[in-house]
């Protein structure tokens, strides 16, 4: 049964509709207004407060700290400087996606990791004979995310402080409300953002100041379904969606390597040794990835006509599909297509795609199947580069 984050008696307050959802046994809003379209508004155009307390979120401290995240991910910590942040997937012997995440170097022997899926086990199986403290602070730590292009504002106002030298992916430790707090350079809306790191015993005291300190920004709460509109225009991938972990998978197709779902650049084979290693450096030795994540931009006037076939006007849902369709190229079906949605900054239907190389490259024309009136279809689509919205103040 869900339970409340320690955020809940706000959200629930906000949340009229009692539009709840399950995000790892917390309630989760998935829109507090009638529709989620003034939610995204906010986190595109002036501020939004999320409560994205559900994370799994893990303290590796000791001497031997750095050595077991390094063992862990796949990118090279020793590029990790102090007050920095890490976006990076880890694998399994075989070089399949565990999960993804952040790191963050809160000192020289001190880390913050966060994961969509419970990771402490796993941390624990790799840190054998490690000088290392793992702890699970999932329940003790809340977190609220402010995005948007006032997100700076809103955050300076609470903290009565200069932000600008906090660059992307930084980190600091603040006040809020006489809260001590961390804040991240982070987010999942491709947007201008932070994440506020907060004792969850506190964790009402630091939203109602940052709260406070929006009100002149317009500032929003915003739920889930917004949310995922914002991260699939910005390219970002959701566990389960586009990829299924491999503590999950049944099956060898639902399994995935950082290179087919665009966490390529993320893995550092420079570095000697880490969990999947040589399994990665084997497949590129091979030739690649056999399928590989691409944008996929939709025909309008193909969902038309489909709809116009029966005397209906096009009436698409504005929340995002996570459920996958086949993808139709040379002759037959070539992959499937997630997390397809209209975007409402770009003006486009969007989704990502799944693909072998011969039709992932950038202009390529697929077919994606729709449905309507239960009668099934295909929509032309062209094989784009992601991300479909790239805004300059993100990184600003």
């Amino acid at each position: 049964m869900s339970v409340g984050t320690a955020l809940h008696p706000r959200t629930s307050a906000l949340n009229t509709k009692l539009s709840w959802g399950d995000w790892s046994g917390y309630f989760s809003a998935q829109v507090y207004a009638d529709f989620h379209d003034i939610e995204y508004n906010a986190i595109r155009e002036q501020a939004a407060l999320i409560d994205v307390s559900p994370l799994y979120k893990y303290e590796v401290r000791g001497p031997d700290a750095a050595r077991l995240v390094d063992r862990v991910m796949t990118r090279d910590v020793a590029r990790l400087a102090v007050d920095r942040v890490f976006y990076t997937p880890w694998c399994n012997e075989d070089g399949k996606v565990v999960d993804d995440g952040t790191v963050t170097r809160r000192g020289a022997d001190e880390f913050f990791w966060t994961a969509a899926d419970p990771s402490y086990r796993w941390f624990e199986l790799n840190a054998g004979g490690l000088d290392v403290e793992i702890r699970d602070v999932s329940d003790e730590v809340a977190a609220i995310a402010v995005q948007g292009p006032r997100a700076r504002d809103v955050l300076e106002g609470a903290t009565r402080g200069d932000w600008s030298g906090v660059r992307y992916f930084g980190h600091r430790r603040t006040e809020v409300g006489g809260v001590d707090v961390n804040v991240t350079r982070t987010g999942y809306t491709g947007d201008l953002g932070y994440e506020v790191w907060v004792p969850a015993d506190a964790a009402l005291e630091v939203w109602d100041d940052l709260w406070e300190a929006g009100e002149p920004h317009g500032i929003r709460a915003a739920g889930i379904r917004a949310l995922d509109v914002a991260r699939v225009e910005s390219g970002l991938i959701l566990i389960e969606a586009e990829y299924t972990s491999a503590r999950h998978a049944v099956s060898q197709e639902q399994m995935y390597s950082p290179f087919e779902i665009g966490l390529g650049r993320l893995v550092d084979l420079s570095k000697p040794s880490f969990v999947g290693r040589r399994a990665l450096e084997l497949e590129l030795r091979r030739g690649g990835p056999e399928r590989r994540l691409v944008g996929l931009d939709l025909d309008w006037l193909g969902i038309e006509a489909m709809f116009a076939a029966h005397d209906l006007p096009p009436a698409v849902s504005a929340a995002v599909n996570r459920e996958p369709v086949p993808v139709y190229a040379g002759g037959g079906q070539a992959g499937r297509a997630t997390s397809v949605t209209w975007g409402p900054t770009i003006k486009k239907m969007v989704g990502f795609g799944s693909l072998p190389p011969q039709f992932a490259r950038s202009g390529a024309r697929v077919g994606v199947e729709w449905t309507v009136e239960g009668e099934r279809g295909t929509v032309d689509a062209t094989v784009v580069d992601l991300p479909f919205l790239d805004l300059d103040r993100k990184r600003a």
